[in-house]
């Protein structure tokens, strides 16, 4: 069996928006869960924390191994199984969510919902709750069957709704707090082709019909521009077909080189002059046009995104949405924030996730961003307190400053969860600071 390679401390790891680092004293590439529980048991002897990373495109510290090990999961990239009768896939933990959707599209399959990128390891993409929108279909992490993980004590253990159930409930969105993921089996079906339509609506339209947007689309986003009254919207339904994706030079024009490549240019000039935001704001609003295309369902679900920013996202109750972005508009209109990226909405179903942000409630997604390097000067502060006021729940993986005991209080399940983490992990073997915070000590 070949040895799980390892790093010098010397090696730096950077997460893909640069705003959190660490220098970990090892890093380890398993190969196996048996190699995985070795490094475990070998960290525990030298009093030493474990942390696994994926892609690192989690705003927050989650991953941070600090000056502990590190575990990179990027030589656990198997297809296990594949079961058309079951509707299932079993994949290991390092696999991309790129890799994925490209063999199952090989094979016929999709999964059912995604977000919006699709770089992500699927053991990261589902620890930190990663969602896209939609109205019947929930987060990547709703859509697991079944999980393999090492625990503390070095053990494998299998978990699904059947066997061992406390641990599947957990683990399945688990913040990489009970133990380091090495396969998952996700729920699959038939491929299927979906149309996008996308269209400018004004921001007065877009909260006047939302009962009406969001209950006859499948999935149904938008992005409010500040300091304008105009938004983009995108629907997305099942389609029999045939697909009629978007002319080769037109996707690249609209999705890479508009979308990336002007918008970074954009961006800059923002962050350089601030006051030129507003100019920006409303140019970029009129430049969103109405256009319909179909094709396969990941490459409608995902987008390529090259600009790099920081990101704050609040799950808050649906019935509560309207009240709240008209307060966020306010906000910013009586501030001095020059807000260069939209405000990105989203919905998804309630679901029985213990720490998923849409446990036990229909759910409206609300994020804001800054681009890299941009002062923050108030505005994530701000949105914050306005979230916590509605009961907002922060994405585990986008930054916030919410913690135990806040937690505690909009998680019906969070002591269950903290209560198993105690008995799996009683050591904090895989804590870190920012699981410190946000699960307490």
């Amino acid at each position: 069996m070949p040895q799980a390679s390892t790093a010098a401390r010397t090696a730096r790891w950077t997460n893909w928006a640069g705003n959190q680092s660490a220098h970990p004293a090892k890093v380890v590439t398993p190969g196996t869960a048996e190699e995985l529980a070795e490094e475990i048991l070998r960290a525990a002897d030298r009093g030493r924390t474990v942390k696994a990373v994926g892609s690192g495109h989690s705003f927050t510290s989650i991953a941070s191994a600090g000056d502990g090990v590190l575990v990179r999961p990027h030589a656990m990239t198997a297809v296990r199984e594949l079961d058309r009768a079951a509707g299932t896939v079993t994949v290991e933990a390092g696999l991309p969510l790129h890799r994925l959707n490209r063999l199952l599209a090989a094979a016929g399959l999709s999964l059912t919902n995604m977000g919006d990128i699709e770089v992500q390891t699927v053991a990261g993409a589902t620890s930190t709750g990663t969602h896209g929108t939609g109205r019947d279909s929930g987060s990547l992490a709703a859509q697991i069957r079944g999980l393999e993980l090492v625990l503390a004590d070095g053990s494998v253990r299998h978990c699904s709704p059947t066997e061992d159930p406390r641990l599947f409930e957990a683990a399945r969105l688990g913040l990489g707090a009970l133990g380091v993921i090495t396969a998952l089996t996700f729920a699959v079906e038939p491929a299927f082709l979906l149309t996008a339509h996308e269209q400018p609506m004004g921001f007065d339209e877009v909260l006047g019909r939302l009962d009406e947007l969001t209950a006859v689309n499948e999935h149904f986003e938008f992005y409010w521009f500040p300091h304008t009254d105009r938004c983009s919207t995108k629907r997305n339904n099942r389609s029999l077909g045939p697909a009629a994706p978007l002319p080769r030079f037109k996707e690249w024009l609209e999705d890479d080189f508009l979308s990336n490549t002007v918008w970074e240019g954009a961006c800059r000039l923002g962050r350089r002059f601030p006051g030129s935001v507003p100019t920006i704001a409303s140019l970029a609003s009129r430049a969103w046009s109405d256009r319909s295309y179909t094709d396969t369902a990941y490459k409608v679900f995902t987008s390529p995104r090259k600009v790099r920013f920081t990101e704050m996202e609040y799950a808050v109750p649906r019935a509560a949405l309207g009240g709240v972005l008209r307060e966020l508009k306010a906000l910013v209109e009586r501030s001095d924030w020059k807000i260069s990226f939209p405000v990105e909405v989203r919905f998804a179903p309630a679901d029985d996730v213990w720490l998923s942000t849409a446990h036990g409630r229909d759910t409206a997604y609300i994020a804001v961003h800054l681009y890299r390097g941009t002062a923050e000067q108030g505005y994530f502060t701000g949105v914050e307190r306005l979230m916590a006021a509605h009961q907002g729940r922060p994405h585990w993986g986008k930054l916030h400053t919410r913690d135990a005991e806040y937690l505690a209080g909009v998680y019906p399940r969070f002591a269950d969860f903290t209560a198993l983490r105690d008995e799996l992990d009683p050591d904090r073997r895989f804590g870190n600071d920012y699981l410190r915070r946000v699960l307490g000590a």
